[in-house]
């Protein structure tokens, strides 16, 4: 991730965003239940709201520095930060009450490495369980802020298809503004 793109996702300006945006829509869509899983918390903005509304979070974060980091600043916390790749969790079947992803996928190398990760979320879900995430448009302005990032947009009209085939039901896919994408799926009932 550039660094331009890195400090803005630390500054008070994001937190707030996801504070007046995400979190409503995030509240408004389902319970996140008492063992929510985070992938690619970065500087962990995200997880600063996710460890307000469940008991535990489980934040998974491939960068070693950003791992680091975020594990030192949630010590004595209600997070756990596991430094991991999430296509490939070291993590029990059937754990987690729900699963988030923000402004992720976009940074995955290729469409196949992101259905890896909807099939692994799909296997740590608990039934029932709700995956819910947020990711860039591809649109100019954030092409411009992903300069010399990897940068694999999520094309929406084959989203929720890519979700269902990783095994979810009920997934849901629309856009939000002009540079974001929002989508949520569900992990079957037995």
């Amino acid at each position: 991730m550039n660094q331009g793109h890195l400090t803005y996702l630390a500054s008070s300006d994001w937190a707030k965003a996801l504070q007046t945006e995400l979190l409503p829509w995030l509240d408004s869509i389902a319970k996140l239940g008492d063992d929510v899983l985070e992938i690619g918390p970065g500087p962990g903005r995200t997880t600063d709201l996710l460890r307000t509304r469940a008991a535990a979070v489980t934040a998974v974060e491939i960068d070693d520095d950003l791992a680091a980091a975020l594990a030192d600043r949630m010590a004595g916390t209600n997070v756990v930060v596991v430094h991991g790749d999430g296509t490939a969790l070291d993590l029990p079947a059937g754990r987690f009450s729900a699963a988030t992803c923000f402004s992720v996928l976009h940074h995955m190398p290729s469409p196949q490495a992101q259905d890896r990760l909807f099939a692994e979320l799909n296997r740590v879900l608990r039934p029932g369980a709700v995956f819910a995430g947020v990711d860039s448009a591809d649109t100019d302005v954030i092409r411009q802020a992903h300069s010399g990032d990897t940068f694999v947009p999520i094309d929406p009209s084959t989203l929720g298809d890519r979700l269902l085939g990783a095994g979810f039901v009920d997934a849901s896919v629309a856009a939000f503004g002009e540079h974001q994408i929002r989508f949520t799926a569900v992990k079957p009932a037995p």
